[in-house]
């Protein structure tokens, strides 16, 4: 006979983290408009109404649908409008026209998310461990949309001209500007890296294998806006021979010339955020950059980008819940020089690009049934990027962590550390 969830799992427990996650959700989309929450800024972003929904759909489909007999879908014809990219689920509305569904309005979404919520709530108990582990997965699949609808909002409001903010709060005081670069020496030899086992991850972060580092050395912080300003004075973006070719193809077609948001003003370099246009903050780290961007500063720098390996070897047993992360719905956005790990800032502020492909580790194999398809067939073309950002839920990332996005995207909060070799 097979032993009941609760032997296994603190029910209690995951359901204080469900319902945590579930209201900070709601808490982000506050302060918006049906309107507001209706737009598609360009089709890699999705409008907020879609993001709370979609999480939704993840649990009505994977828990409710399938661990819970008898239940009926609130509406049959959500799950065309929000699966998102799952072949085995069937068709579904295209990616890049979920800005144009007007309908369900904000308050219907809403009022469905509450429902589910409470099946999902009322059968807690009596799940299997299968189901359990889904809901730990629609936790942690639902945080990385919390940060997806953070920065699809601040794409969306940067194209109107009125330079809305979506949160009115206090800018960062002042702070002196961190000191020069330093380097921290690295582990070489044979190293382990993936998820230990111990506590959740996603499929991709694993398994665990050993891998070879060579001498080299991690800096001790991420680059600032103030030194970035240093590479745009000494032509960064107008001199070739600091580019991949992709890159260089990439700069002059869209007309490259700053970070992504930035504005030139008569007194000087402007960025929007979640609060508004406000200048650039010379001593805070440098985001909204590309791989491609990451890769041409790091060769102005005579550095290169960190390897996946590298910068998660370094940053084993330091705190992943450490630096400037999202702890509630509010503006968010790098804070400047708040340095406090070593080698320094791994975790918070701004992802960090890293050189290495996302590809699968050894012996990795996606699970059986839809929910394999949430990283594996994604392993082609993206590079990894390590730690978390301001706008990732705190306690969501790891050192195993892998996120990955395209070397041109840069909407998301990407910065860069520097890496050389010894």
């Amino acid at each position: 006979m097979a032993a009941r969830a609760h032997d296994f799992v603190d029910t209690s427990a995951l359901n204080a983290a469900f319902r945590r996650t579930r209201t900070l959700s709601v808490a982000i989309a506050a302060p918006l408009s049906d309107a507001d929450a209706s737009i598609q800024p360009h089709p890699d972003a999705s409008p907020a109404k879609w993001h709370l929904a979609h999480t939704t759909w993840f649990l009505e489909t994977f828990v409710l649908r399938d661990h819970v007999a008898g239940h009926r879908p609130y509406d049959p014809r959500f799950a065309f409008l929000f699966n998102s990219y799952y072949e085995a689920e069937g068709a579904r509305h295209a990616r890049d026209r979920r800005g144009m569904l007007a309908r369900p309005s904000l308050a219907e979404i809403l009022a469905w998310r509450a429902a589910v919520d409470a099946q999902v709530e009322a059968a807690l108990p009596t799940l299997p461990p299968e189901a359990l582990e889904l809901i730990t997965l629609g936790i942690n699949h639902e945080q990385q949309h919390q940060e997806l609808m953070l920065t699809d909002l601040v794409a969306s409001f940067a194209a109107n001209p009125l330079d809305p903010a979506v949160w009115d709060h206090p800018r960062n005081q002042p702070v002196p500007m961190p000191a020069p670069l330093a380097w921290s020496e690295g582990r070489t030899g044979l190293v382990e890296i993936g998820h230990d086992g111990s506590g959740f991850a996603f499929d991709a972060e694993g398994p665990r294998h050993q891998t070879f580092l060579s001498p080299h050395a991690l800096a001790d912080r991420p680059i600032t806006n103030a030194e970035w300003r240093e590479f745009m004075a000494d032509g960064g973006y107008e001199r070739p021979d600091f580019w991949l070719a992709d890159g260089w193809a990439w700069v002059k077609r869209e007309k490259i010339d700053a970070p992504l948001y930035w504005r030139r003003s008569d007194d000087g370099w402007r960025a929007f955020g979640l609060d508004g246009l406000h200048p650039v903050h010379p001593a805070a780290p440098v985001t909204h950059i590309s791989f491609y961007e990451a890769d041409a500063f790091a060769r102005w720098a005579g550095a290169r980008l960190p390897t996946e390996a590298e910068w998660e070897s370094a940053a084993q047993g330091l705190d992943p819940a450490a630096g400037t992360q999202l702890d509630e719905a509010g503006p968010v956005r790098p804070r400047a020089a708040r340095w406090s790990n070593a080698p320094g800032q791994m975790f918070g502020d701004v992802w960090e690009w890293t050189a290495s492909a996302f590809l699968p580790y050894p012996g990795f194999k996606p699970a059986a049934g839809a929910v394999g398809e949430y990283n594996g067939k994604f392993m082609s073309g993206q590079a990894v990027l390590k730690g978390a950002s301001c706008a990732t839920p705190r306690g969501h990332s790891r050192a195993s962590y892998r996120n990955f996005f395209y070397p041109w995207q840069r909407w998301q909060f990407t910065g860069v550390r520097l890496a050389k070799d010894l």
